[in-house]
């Protein structure tokens, strides 16, 4: 990358990607059909609006290598995979009469936090996203199913392997141990509890409105069967899981140059395309591609398959990738000026920016902020030393807050895509917001005065 004083970015730099959030948040609500139609022109617009005012600032070089480094390194890898976990998850159909009681709704729910861990938060999501909605079709009041379904699938229950969520990955890579992870177990568990909980009381009062409204799952004089079709795309699944956990790769001497760097494909400038990551992208678009041909379309259709939801993702996010570049510079430069110094600071810190930016390299920012204090004991990383509780605090923080909003993790916007589809009402980016300061801050809350302070 060229030497950019990233010290030196001004803030107003910044003002595309404020632009684009509050287009995401209040555009659905006063111009919801223009906004359907007109999205990507709204991303090229707002891109530009930063791209060429950074080139006026920094130069033409230093503002392709930005774009460039932004699209190859972080937002292909990113949209490649969530379409494969996308076409291989929609190639298996979970079929059967359980009809969505808060019984069977919180047994999904449950099942689903356990599965994110071990087949990423977006497997898990894309897996039991449609036979959750298909269990409760019957139902009028159901769009918090939905938002439970986020809070805890789609994020709080990837955090105890790296697998289950791309920050904790990223520390896995930068020497953080394998099954670490587990010391957020009993997070995992607190919160797991309390939302199930939450969820309990909410579902069962929204039950029994629809029962009063005369509602009634079409399932009576039949014997509860459960059928899965498409098992094979299991192997998909671990090809896709394989490639992501590639990480061993670069550090492999078949990898790498005479000077122990990386090798990669050159694109432009000081950017490169590491050959691994090219590895990691073939696997998982051969996964999808396998499933496709070895699937009948029939699986598809009960799943009511559609490409809308990841089209809208891969609009979407590539836009928020763009324009997010100097705000994630600035925290990198900044972050060390913080003052962080306590656990509780460093879990609402990274939790909150983790709401709104990407939380991989939010999770980097903080965990590099963390290594660099001179700590004498704690876990052993690449970046330095870093105490349990502090380790815990990052990872944590990324990883559960990034339930806050639906661009928090790339999963929350895919299922709300995904139940707006099958005729979910789901609450605008503000009303799901106003869900999570209600449910999840208070958790969040007691998991700072149980593990934080």
């Amino acid at each position: 990358m060229s030497n950019i004083d990233m010290s030196s970015i001004p803030l107003w730099v910044c003002l595309p990607f404020a632009a684009l959030l509050i287009c995401i948040a209040v555009m659905p609500l006063v111009a919801g059909e223009w906004w359907e139609k007109r999205q990507p022109f709204v991303i090229i617009l707002l891109s530009v609006l930063f791209i060429i005012p950074f080139a006026v600032l920094y130069g033409t070089g230093a503002a392709a290598e930005t774009v460039l480094e932004c699209l190859f390194n972080d937002y292909l890898t990113f949209i490649v995979l969530l379409f494969g976990l996308y076409c291989v998850a929609g190639n298996i159909h979970l079929d059967g009469d359980l009809a969505g009681s808060p019984r069977i709704n919180i047994l999904m729910l449950l099942m689903g936090t356990v599965l994110a861990s071990f087949i990423g938060t977006t497997g898990a999501s894309m897996l039991l996203v449609r036979p959750v909605i298909k269990m409760n079709a019957w139902r009028r009041n159901r769009a918090h199913i939905m938002v439970f379904f986020i809070f805890l699938v789609s994020n709080i229950g990837g955090c105890l392997t790296p697998i289950g969520d791309p920050p904790l990955l990223m520390g896995f890579s930068r020497g953080v141990p394998f099954a670490w992870s587990f010391h957020l177990l009993p997070l995992l568990a607190v919160n797991t509890v309390l939302l199930l909980l939450i969820f309990c009381v909410i579902d069962r009062r929204a039950y029994r409105r629809d029962i009063v409204a005369g509602m009634r799952p079409d399932i009576s004089g039949r014997g509860t069967r459960i059928s899965l079709k498409g098992v094979h795309n299991f192997i998909f699944i671990g090809m896709i899981i394989f490639a992501v956990i590639r990480g061993v790769l670069p550090k492999l001497p078949a990898f790498q140059n005479a000077d122990g760097e990386t090798i990669g494909i050159h694109i432009f400038g000081e950017v490169s395309f590491p050959v691994s990551s090219l590895i990691e992208v073939i696997i998982i678009l051969l996964a999808a591609f396998l499933s496709f041909r070895t699937t009948k379309k029939n699986v598809r259709l009960a799943n009511h398959f559609t490409w809308g939801a990841i089209r809208e993702v891969a609009v979407l996010f590539v836009g928020i990738f763009i324009t997010m570049q100097p705000a994630l510079m600035i925290l990198e430069a900044k972050g060390g000026s913080l003052g962080l110094t306590q656990p509780f600071q460093m879990f609402w810190v990274t939790g909150a920016l983790s709401s709104f930016l990407d939380n991989t390299p939010t999770y980097l920012v903080f965990l590099t902020t963390a290594g660099a204090m001179d700590f004498g004991s704690g876990i052993a990383t690449t970046v330095g030393m870093i105490p349990v509780k502090m380790l815990m605090a990052v990872s944590a923080g990324a990883v559960f807050m990034g339930a806050n909003t639906y661009i928090g993790n790339a999963p929350n916007f895919m299922v709300k895509s995904i139940s707006e589809e099958n005729g979910i009402r789901m609450p605008s980016f503000v009303g799901y917001l106003s869900w999570s300061v209600r449910f999840l801050i208070p958790v969040f809350f007691i998991d700072m005065l149980l593990f934080f302070l």
